[in-house]
């Protein structure tokens, strides 16, 4: 049997990932597939890079923790299609998944894949949700 977690326990190890993270860390979004893990080399052309809010997760609540405040890029680095974020403090990756569209299933969802250099975006929704339910 798996283990299985208080509901309490899974908010303060997803409360915990922010904390360890840190404040204003950097949202990068890059084009191709995810790398093996945040040890990996970066893939990818750097499509935006996003400095996010100072706090930037809610707390954590039924055990799953969302985005905070307004995750917006006024202007795209270069032109692709989104596939991949990593989010980094210090050049250090902490954290990285896929990408979709609003609707599409990814680990972070974009109002727009489809990214032109200059183009304006948001991120429509960011969830981290904890095993052990």
């Amino acid at each position: 049997m798996p283990f299985q977690f208080s509901t309490a326990a899974r908010n303060a190890a997803l409360d915990a990932i922010e904390t360890t993270i840190g404040t204003a860390p950097t949202l990068t979004i890059r084009t191709g597939t995810v790398p093996g893990n945040c040890a990996a080399a970066r893939t990818g052309t750097v499509l935006a890079t996003i400095t996010l809010p100072s706090d930037w997760m809610a707390a954590a609540s039924g055990g799953s923790k969302a985005l905070a405040g307004t995750w917006q890029d006024a202007a795209a680095d270069a032109t692709g299609t989104a596939g991949h974020f990593s989010i980094d403090q210090g050049g250090t990756c902490h954290m990285q998944g896929t990408i979709t569209a609003t609707g599409g299933g990814g680990d972070m969802t974009l109002d727009n894949t489809s990214i032109s250099s200059g183009q304006q975006f948001n991120v429509t929704s960011f969830t981290i949700t904890a095993g052990g339910a």
